[in-house]
């Protein structure tokens, strides 16, 4: 049976961000888990499909493979269901639920987001950048206590220095930060100078950001553990939302590579070799004789190769036939001699739309 579409087994929009998907995820995740239905195939089913769906979809590389290729992009390497099916109904509520509930001991931190804009042909050919951006980390005057060096932060007294507040709801108990301390479970008398109190201070950081060959306008790469961290979590990630430049020539639609190529009506009629452009360098392509404008003439591999690494497009040079603007003397008795010699059949399509023209008042 035909796989379903992720967005579709999630129930998003395939604009959704992480956070959406994320929400999405834990409650079809909470309504499925086989052990909430016990004996259920059809629950075991679901949470296999839910499961499957989130795992590329919460991962940019794999995300972006889908988007462009669908489930063939994905090539068959290991995106199965059964990933963390075995996990019990309490490891999905530790791992995936901990910070809805404040049970999670290793939340993520902040997720950031960085605009590259690339040559085309850095995008056709992959490459490496160095990028800087800002983010926080622990203020070193401080050493990250926000307190004012010489001073101590006071035990919050409104949660005892747990920076949680807890309180029950049918058989769960829920946690929530403390409003007092802000979830720090100190309160911070003297402030620190330098980050007036935070603990952390924005600084810049450098990173290598490698680039796949294939990759396209509006699709992201994600750096994990490149985000922020924020009271001792993990750090979150940072998504590079990739922009690729405009090239003179070329215009892309998926692999493949359009090339507009204006050619004389000489070389339309009779037929030519032509040199052209690709990404490779020059290239040669026969134009057969009777060429009209608008057709199209294909070279083989010579487009872009596809972001999952399998094959190449193809590059599409799209036929213009220019008629001159200036002729001499000559070249128009020519051309007069020539219109008088034609017979019919040499211009099918002018013979068809002369043939319905005078069909029209007959």
């Amino acid at each position: 049976m035909a796989k379903r579409d992720y967005y579709e087994v999630l129930m998003v929009t395939r604009e959704a961000g992480d956070e959406e998907l994320k929400k999405a995820y834990r409650r079809l995740a909470i309504q499925c888990h086989p052990d909430r239905n016990p004996g259920n195939a059809e629950a075991e089913a679901q949470f296999k499909e839910v499961n499957e769906a989130y795992q590329v979809l919460s991962d940019a590389k794999k995300r972006a493979a889908y988007d462009q290729f669908g489930h063939a992009g994905l090539g068959g390497a290991g995106f199965g269901g059964d990933a963390g099916f075995n996990s019990s109904f309490s490891d999905i509520f530790d791992n995936i639920f901990g910070d809805i509930f404040g049970q999670s001991q290793n939340a993520w931190g902040v997720d950031l987001r960085y605009n590259m804009e690339i040559e085309f042909e850095e995008a056709v050919h992959g490459t490496e950048k160095t990028i800087t951006f800002e983010k926080e980390a622990s203020c070193e005057k401080c050493q990250g206590s926000g307190a004012k060096p010489g001073s101590t932060p006071k035990k919050c007294k409104t949660c005892k220095g747990s920076g949680q507040m807890h309180f029950n709801q049918g058989f769960f108990t829920l946690s929530r930060t403390c409003s007092t301390c802000a979830g720090r479970g100190a309160v911070i008398e003297q402030a620190c100078s330098e980050c007036v109190g935070r603990g952390r201070v924005k600084k810049p950081t450098s990173v290598q950001v490698k680039i796949p060959a294939g990759i396209d306008s509006d699709q992201r790469l994600r750096l994990r553990g490149e985000g922020e961290s924020q009271q001792g979590s993990r750090p979150g990630d940072l998504y590079v939302h990739v922009r690729v430049k405009e090239h003179a020539l070329f215009q892309r639609e998926g692999e493949h590579l359009l090339l507009d190529l204006p050619i004389s009506f000489v070389h339309a009629a009779l037929g030519a070799k032509i040199e052209i452009p690709s990404l490779e360098g020059p290239a040669q392509i026969a134009v057969p004789a009777g060429t009209q404008s608008g057709e199209l003439l294909r070279l083989r591999g010579k487009g872009i190769r596809r972001l999952n690494g399998h094959g190449t497009g193809d590059l599409v040079v799209r036929v213009l036939v220019e008629t001159p603007s200036k002729l001499s003397q000559k070249q128009k008795d020519l051309l007069r001699q020539f219109s008088e010699e034609e017979s019919r059949g040499t211009h099918p399509a002018v013979d068809s739309f002369l043939e319905k023209f005078r069909g029209l008042f007959k």
